[in-house]
């Protein structure tokens, strides 16, 4: 119950308009302030040089260009043109070629046919530069939609793509078991949005049964899964069930967010696991941010030290 009211209060301030200002004011202003611990930064440049420091450590990437939720085809347009722009400067770069892209970043809530073309143009240039591309989740209204957009796209041949799963979600495991038989790649979360609970589980410890046996199905039946978990609980679930099943540690990869458990990132690499690191960045930050705090309040006394601190 705390859970769910934690995240439900962290996702009324992600709508406040008047917070996001104030944040966009001091948030990212200089290279200490309290939102680049999680957030790469507020441009692509930015993000690639911290991207290379990940790197560097060992460590697997994925950018992540913020920002969801459109509502013009001339931003769905916008927004497609700096994945283009991207693809090229990672490649320039010479940096992990994995980028993640948002449905209703790119017109889902406006044309679903414009949302999948903008996606397959994406799709052909990261397909010749080598890239691979993970369709992420939003929430609950938009998981069918999604899930036709990528198996769309799937039958046209795209093989660079994958989605996301959410364990929070009842029909995630039936989900699941669909895209594996397909042999894309799934991405399994526990999950950022606050759902109903006609739609999804509302406490951790069910959230954390419904990953445990998404993932054991995906380690047995899928194709290179990625278990995206900051939680040591589900992390060693995922290493003892592996090693049970005689599953190497190449045939999967963990992954966490720029900024978050660092310690377990580098423990993780340490032991000879693959670790990504999802590297968010952009203007629009601010929800984003509000909803890592509601998945993990025990960052809330970080950030109020950091804004003090900015305005000091």
């Amino acid at each position: 119950m705390l859970d769910a009211l934690s995240k439900s209060f962290f996702h009324a301030l992600a709508r406040s308009k008047s917070l996001e200002g104030m944040a966009s004011r001091i948030g990212m202003a200089k290279p200490t302030s309290f939102a680049r611990r999680f957030i790469a930064g507020e441009n692509a440049d930015e993000a690639i040089e911290a991207a290379k420091a990940i790197q560097a450590r060992g460590m697997l990437l994925t950018l992540d260009q913020l920002g969801e939720s459109i509502t013009t085809l001339a931003e769905a347009e916008a927004a497609t043109k700096v994945y283009l722009t991207l693809i090229e400067k990672i490649q320039a770069a010479g940096i992990d070629r994995n980028i993640s892209v948002k449905p209703t970043q790119l017109g889902l809530d406006i044309d679903e046919a414009v949302c999948v073309d903008n996606i397959k143009r994406i799709l052909d240039l990261a397909t010749q530069h080598g890239f691979f591309v993970r369709i992420d989740m939003e929430n609950t209204p938009y998981i069918q939609k999604t899930l036709d957009m990528f198996t769309s796209v799937w039958s046209q041949g795209y093989r660079n793509a994958g989605v996301v799963l959410q364990s929070a979600v009842f029909r995630s495991a039936e989900d699941a078991k669909a895209v594996s038989k397909l042999g894309a790649r799934v991405r399994l979360v526990k999950g950022a949005y606050k759902e109903p609970a006609a739609l999804a589980h509302q406490a951790k410890a069910d959230v954390d049964r419904a990953f445990v046996a998404i993932m054991k199905g995906l380690l047995t039946e899928g194709t290179y899964p990625a278990i995206a978990t900051h939680d040591p609980a589900m992390i060693a679930a995922t290493k003892a069930f592996a090693a049970g099943q005689g599953i190497p540690k190449d045939a999967y990869e963990f992954q966490m967010l720029y900024g978050i458990r660092r310690d377990l990132q580098t423990q993780l690499v340490a032991e000879g696991y693959r670790m990504r690191i999802y590297v968010p960045f952009g203007k629009q930050w601010f929800p984003y941010f509000m909803r890592r705090l509601g998945e993990r309040p025990a960052n809330v006394g970080f950030v109020v030290k950091g804004i003090l601190s900015d305005r000091g």
